[in-house]
Formats: structure tokens, sequence, C-alpha cells
């Protein structure tokens, strides 16, 4: 499958959604990552992943890929997490505030979800830029349920937010 979206997502407030259960609400960050080791993507609200960006407010690049089967680590990928995730519908989309980009997923189900982050750390010290300096690769492919898991980490930003996440 591919590609599934590649462009620019506006972010507020250094957040954005992978949303798998149509016109829901998002759910609110704590409660998002209630219960996990990773601060970046928070999966525990259902059919939805909350995703954590350096830039506090403008626009990153993010892509998201469709995968049949768990993709190669990359290594210009500073920070990575992964999550998993049931697909509710394949109706997806991004989305941030008033930013709505749709996606089609191949299928519906148990996912694993990675979420890369390459220049972090930067974003985070420009704070607001069009586009920043960060930059995002989300990739989703068939898998079980499994516990998400900080697969590299490598800013002081990244290592804050997996510590919010863990007193949660």
């Amino acid at each position: 499958m591919g590609e599934l979206f590649s462009g620019e997502v506006l972010v507020h407030y250094g957040f954005a959604h992978l949303l798998t259960n149509g016109a829901e609400e998002p759910g609110m960050p704590d409660a998002a990552r209630r219960g996990q080791r990773n601060g970046l993507a928070g999966a525990a609200v259902a059919h939805q992943v909350y995703l954590v960006t350096g830039l506090h407010t403008g626009s990153v690049v993010f892509t998201v890929a469709w995968l049949p089967a768990e993709p190669p680590l990359d290594d210009e990928w500073d920070e990575v997490v992964e999550v998993s995730l049931d697909v509710a519908e394949t109706m997806a989309a991004i989305r941030s505030f008033d930013d709505w980009h749709p996606l089609t997923l191949p299928a519906t189900g148990p996912h694993r979800v990675r979420y890369s982050a390459a220049g972090f750390e930067a974003g985070r010290q420009v704070d607001t830029a069009r586009p920043g300096p960060d930059r995002y690769l989300l990739q989703l492919w068939p898998a079980p349920p499994a516990p998400d898991r900080i697969v590299r980490q490598t800013s002081a930003n990244a290592a804050y937010w997996h510590d919010v996440a863990w007193k949660n």
C-alpha cells in the first residue's frame, strides 16, 4: 500500500492525532498516555493515537505509511516509539484542532504504529515556525497487541514527555 499521506500538518500546543474512529473527538493527553512508558504516542484511548510534536505552533511535515509487515528501523530518526492500535474504520484522519487530513487505511483490526521524529529537540527550541525543523513518520502494519515501547530516545524534550507518561 505504501504512503497514505505526506504534507504539512498545522500544530498548536505541540500535538496532533491519528483518528480511526470516524468523527469522534480525540482523547485528552493524560487519558491517551495512561499506563504507558512512552510519552510521544499515546494510544490508551481506543482507536486513536495522540502524537506529540517538538514544535509548539506552526506546521510540521508528516508522512503516514501503511505496510504489510513490520518495517526495518531507519537510523535517520532521532526519536522512535511504538504503540498498538485497534483500527476501527478504514476511513481515518490526521487531525489537529481545525486541520484535518483524511486517510484510507487498507484494513481494520489490530495494528502496530511506529512514530518516528527527526529534529524533535530543534522543534522545541524554535517553538513557532512554518514549517518547523522537525518532521515525523507514522508507520502502521497489522500486528497483535503489544505493550508500548521506547525504541530510541536522544533528546531532553523526548525524555521529558516519556517521564510525563510514566508518572501519569
